[in-house]
């Protein structure tokens, strides 16, 4: 929903839909770069016979004959007609004119995080979708202060760094944002007594886990979510400390389960009884 546009409108971008011959399929989120309400998606296949793998049937259930296109039985219908009047409303030429401008944005916010001293993009992103790393600052740091600022930005790892979409809903905010960017960073080099203490703990515990056997590593990595609970407010406020632990474990498999108990705490009731 963006390539196609971009390319149209003269950017370079490698091939990367059915005219690569190892490509059998392709997922279309519209919700995504077609503006459309979450709930309905696309997928292409290369021919007809790849779709038929989709389909689910059953020909001997007592309520008799039952087929259906997807994995999914009964589908509100409401996503569906909202994503077709969208992309009937804007046809290709919106399309076209919604990538041209939001081009447009990308190509500014790059220029102007890449103009701030310790900030990078990593690698050469052929549309609206990139990175910004830190080479003397800690990027999550800088994550956390955008945070506190109202922007919300995704944390990526290997390497670190902060994901950025952007969308329609960008254009207009460009200096803005880039202002309180380049606030983030230079707040992000003082060293408040609450971010030293984060820090410090977050080194020392890794530096006891890579002395600890692995067994007891992982023993204490459970103990540790049982009794300190990382809960949703908690993950989202501060997520400089928690990505410094989680690469200081040295088993991929204590990340895992950690991430899956935080999980299952967001997701249960408040009430003691239920826990």
């Amino acid at each position: 929903m963006m390539l196609p546009f971009v390319r149209d409108l003269g950017h370079p971008v490698p091939p990367f839909d059915f005219e690569v011959t190892g490509v059998t399929s392709m997922s279309v989120d519209l919700h995504k770069y077609g503006y459309a309400p979450e709930g309905a998606s696309v997928v292409l296949y290369r021919d007809a016979s790849l779709r038929r793998h989709q389909y689910f049937a059953c020909t001997d259930w007592p309520g008799g004959i039952y087929v259906s296109p997807t994995m999914t039985g009964t589908r509100p219908g409401g996503a569906i007609a909202a994503a077709w009047a969208i992309l009937n409303r804007l046809g290709y030429e919106g399309y076209k004119e919604i990538a041209r401008e939001v081009m447009g944005a990308t190509a500014r916010l790059r220029t102007g995080a890449e103009q701030i001293p310790g900030l990078r993009v990593l690698g050469r992103p052929h549309m609206s979708v990139f990175a910004i790393a830190g080479d003397d600052v800690d990027i999550y740091e800088v994550g956390d202060r955008m945070t506190e600022l109202g922007w919300h930005l995704d944390r990526q790892q290997s390497p670190p760094s902060l994901h950025m979409t952007v969308n329609r809903a960008h254009v207009g905010v460009v200096d803005s944002f880039l202002g309180d960017l380049k606030d983030a960073v230079k707040a992000s080099r003082k060293e408040p007594l609450d971010r030293w203490l984060d820090r410090s703990k977050v080194e020392a515990a890794a530096a006891v886990m890579r002395v600890l056997p692995a067994r007891v590593a992982s023993k204490l990595t459970e103990i540790a979510s049982k009794r300190g609970g990382m809960s949703g407010a908690e993950l989202a406020r501060k997520t400089a400390p928690m990505y410094g632990l989680m690469s200081a474990l040295p088993n991929r498999g204590d990340l895992h389960a950690l991430v899956i108990d935080a999980l299952d705490r967001m997701t249960r009731p408040d009430s003691p009884g239920n826990r």
